[in-house]
């Protein structure tokens, strides 16, 4: 998905889904949430905690529900779109304009901003033991710098290294990321750094 800087560039830039994502923020900017822009995206806040945030792609669009795994889904149309590795975010992928239910959004708007009132939350877990795949191994132990630098990194870092050479299925791809980021260990940015604001 393509970062944007305001809301208004985000729909704009999105000729497929255009009056789509303008129908979303309509509904959104209707209830007690703020509006704002975080990752490139657009997100809706209620007292600083991020609840709702709206994305398209080319087959859909949608709303991400940050606290999703808590809400009760009557209408069934949450999804884990990363199942083992997502805890409390839910996306609701919509087709056509038909697929945006204005009550229904707005029930489940109020669901979560009385979950964050409530002081509800899915905390990550903490100490879970740090698997390094077998190609970013072999890599490390051919370099020592890069090695000594990994090293450095706190385990929330060297996390993002590992699950990223970790998520990919095929060979060539993990041997392309693993080409990707040696550079990146040994000058020291976290993988995600260009996500950070």
């Amino acid at each position: 998905m393509k970062s944007y800087k305001t809301v208004e560039a985000l729909i704009e830039g999105n000729a497929l889904w255009t009056p789509e994502l303008e129908q979303l923020r309509k509904i959104l900017t209707a209830t007690p949430l703020e509006e704002t822009v975080k990752w490139g995206a657009p997100c809706y806040t209620y007292e600083g905690k991020n609840l709702v945030g709206i994305g398209a792609f080319k087959s859909y669009f949608g709303l991400w529900f940050h606290l999703g795994a808590l809400l009760s889904d009557d209408a069934q149309v949450l999804q884990n779109t990363l199942e083992g590795k997502t805890k409390a975010l839910r996306q609701w992928r919509m087709a056509s304009k038909k697929d945006i239910k204005a009550r229904t959004i707005s029930a489940y708007v109020k669901e979560a901003i009385a979950l964050q009132a409530q002081g509800k939350e899915i905390k990550p877990e903490r100490n879970k033991p740090l698997i390094i795949p077998p190609e970013l191994k072999d890599a490390l132990a051919k370099n020592a710098k890069t090695r000594a630098a990994f090293g450095q990194f706190t385990k929330g870092r060297q996390r993002e290294f590992a699950a990223y050479i970790a998520q990919a299925k095929r060979e060539e791809t993990k041997a392309n990321r693993v080409k990707k980021i040696l550079p990146m260990i040994t000058q020291g940015p976290s993988l995600n750094d260009k996500y950070q604001s």
